[in-house]
């Protein structure tokens, strides 16, 4: 083993997760501060890095979400010292006590939260995820191995150098934070194959990234799945709430997984709703994917495809199916959702408990945008990701999520007869 190897950044940061798992509540707060306040004085480095990101993600013609997500200005750079500081102010976990009890022989037991070790992120163009998941990783007390893909390059070397600058000048150990970029997909494959060195592994990407990573690793992955989301309206939805926040879910950022994706209108409120709705919509200059019933009503509509209803856009596209019931609703959300967000706008108690006991997503909403599934929203700060899957974490996922327990007995001589 050389260092031109990712395995030697990968027993780094090994090493380096004994230290941050020592750190006291307050030694993590002030390395996460001097992180936030090095991201403040350095925007102009990070923004000059990542202005040559995107303009060669624009030459290379990688899309408009992805550029979305790429980019960095002043307000976002300012957006990520903010999160740190988020971070820094929620609850430390690595101590709580979870459980316990006192075994009839009087030996005590309590379950605590412990730090995973070492924590694996694979992602791509998403510059901010090199500082959320740094900064709650390290929060937890846990050192992180990071590989973020070639689109933003520029901007994730010059990240992690900054973290890890203010990482040393709070005397904490810098090699808590690396990066394989630099090697490429033999970066991703060291990660993916790093039993020993990773505890556990996050994609965050595309469905083709994610799949690669969950089907390809030998070591602990949380899934975050991709995001096709619905929102349903029913009879009894009020025309306001419908086109509010359909228009918001889809428009506000459609570029995120939590955007919408897929609107199904109950049929005897198709007359009214749909109309209105995609009106709206396309006022945004939202395209529709409709079924006939929908391009009856609303003129400029596409012709939806079965395709179009396991599509998650991630643009200002939209599928939109008149159903004949909320039994439909629901069969459709059930062959076709991703697991990530659904919604129904109803003033019907009755249909609301219902969805929300029937559908098997990570977030179930009532009455609001599916944009308020993220970390941030919920009071996590940053976010790790978006967990689709139903082991450990499952759904926006925060510190606790970046931790495990363990189990302390404490006796007084006692033996097992």
């Amino acid at each position: 083993m050389t260092d031109q190897t990712p395995q030697v950044r990968l027993a780094r940061a090994k090493e380096a997760s004994r230290a941050t798992a020592a750190l006291t509540s307050d030694d993590k707060a002030r390395a996460l501060e001097a992180i936030a306040v090095a991201l403040e004085q350095n925007a102009a480095t990070i923004i000059e890095a990542n202005s040559r990101d995107v303009a060669r993600g624009e030459a290379d013609g990688i899309g408009d979400s992805l550029i979305d997500r790429l980019r960095l200005d002043e307000k976002r750079v300012r957006a990520l010292a903010s999160a740190v500081r988020e971070v820094t102010g929620l609850p430390d976990p690595v101590g709580r006590v979870v459980g316990g009890h006192r075994m009839p022989n009087g030996v005590t037991l309590e379950q605590v939260r412990v730090p995973f070790g070492v924590v694996g992120a694979i992602y791509e163009a998403r510059p901010n995820v090199t500082v959320d998941i740094a900064a709650l990783a390290l929060r937890s007390g846990n050192a992180v191995v990071l590989r973020g893909g070639s689109a933003a390059r520029d901007s994730n070397t010059v990240l992690v150098q900054i973290m890890r600058e203010a990482l040393q000048s709070a005397g904490v150990t810098p090699e808590a934070v690396q990066t394989v970029d630099d090697f490429g997909r033999d970066g991703a494959k060291a990660l993916m194959n790093g039993r020993g060195y990773i505890d556990v592994l996050v994609p965050r990407g595309s469905a083709g990234l994610i799949e690669t990573v969950v089907t390809e690793s030998t070591v602990p992955v949380i899934e975050t799945g991709a995001g096709n989301v619905h929102i349903v309206l029913d009879e009894s939805a009020p025309d306001d709430w419908s086109r509010d926040i359909v228009v918001n879910a889809k428009v506000q950022r459609p570029s995120v997984c939590n955007a919408v994706e897929t609107v199904l209108v109950l049929r005897q409120a198709a007359p009214r709703l749909v109309p209105l709705v995609a009106s709206a919509l396309q006022s945004e200059g939202v395209a529709i994917h409709g079924d006939d019933m929908v391009a009856g009503l609303v003129s400029n509509v596409i012709p939806a495809t079965d395709e179009d209803w396991a599509t998650e856009y991630l643009s200002l596209d939209i599928a939109m199916k008149v159903v004949d019931s909320l039994d439909d609703a629901l069969d459709h959300i059930r062959r076709y959702s991703t697991g990530h967000t659904e919604s129904i706008i109803t003033t019907d108690t009755r249909n609301a408990e219902r969805f929300l006991v029937e559908v098997d997503s990570a977030v179930v909403m009532v009455n609001t945008s599916t944009r308020f599934t993220d970390g941030g929203e919920f009071g996590f700060g940053a976010e790790v990701g978006i967990s689709t899957q139903k082991l450990h974490a499952r759904g926006p996922m925060g510190l606790s999520e970046l931790t495990s327990t363990k189990w302390l007995a404490r006796g007084s001589g006692q033996t097992r007869s």
